[in-house]
Formats: C-alpha cells, sequence, structure tokens
C-alpha cells in the first residue's frame, strides 16, 4: 500500500504579484503631492499594492474618504492605459498611458486667478 501526499489544487496560471509603483512614478506623485500639501488641499495619502493595482490615495483629513485615487492597472496597459485618476464619486477623471498626463487634471486644481 501506498501513501500519497495531498497536493494543492491544480491552478491553471500562476497567482499574480502584486503591482507597486516604481520610484519614477512615485517621485511624479509624491511632487505633485507635495504642491498640494503647500497648498493646503491634501493632508494624508496612503498607498496600496494589490494583486491587481497599485493605488495611490490622497485625502483632507485622515478619518475621510479619499479626494482622489491615482491608479496603476497593468493590464489595460494594452488598451485605455495603465494610469488613471479617479474622484471621490467614483468617476474616472482622466486615464492613459504616460502618467504625468494624467496627473495634469490634478495640477490643473491648483492654478488659481489671484484677486
Amino acid at each position: 500500500m501506498t501513501v500519497l501526499t495531498p497536493s494543492p489544487f491544480p491552478t491553471a496560471e500562476p497567482l499574480p504579484e502584486q503591482v507597486h509603483f516604481d520610484r519614477h512614478e512615485l517621485g511624479a506623485i509624491l511632487r505633485l503631492y507635495g504642491q498640494m500639501v503647500a497648498a493646503g488641499e491634501w493632508r494624508d495619502y496612503g498607498i496600496s499594492a494589490l494583486r491587481e493595482a497599485a493605488v495611490f490615495s490622497v485625502f483632507r483629513r485622515t478619518a475621510e474618504f479619499p479626494l482622489y485615487r491615482i491608479e496603476k492597472r497593468p493590464k489595460l496597459r494594452g488598451k485605455q492605459g495603465m494610469y488613471s485618476v479617479v474622484g471621490m464619486d467614483g468617476f474616472i477623471l482622466r486615464r492613459g498611458h504616460d502618467l504625468a498626463q494624467v496627473l495634469r487634471v490634478l495640477e490643473q486644481k491648483l492654478i488659481r486667478p489671484i484677486d
């Protein structure tokens, strides 16, 4: 009689690793974040590394929902672009292939007329 050790359930594909922002992407995001903190618009942030996406969330106060989420979803690279800015209400404000172009939607909020 032979005893077989149980094997884990077979999977069709290996589980994907977590998605992260690289150094250049994070540098561009933190540069914008610093400008908005200096202007008094933003006060806190959070970074999440998930299997499908990397998310940089921006808060006005710590205990609130995020004002904006900057997301990186590599699966959308060939379609609409892997970078997107999502508003508090869940609507996508801008999506594209270039992070600097996508972040411009938030830089426009920094420009105000001088009274």
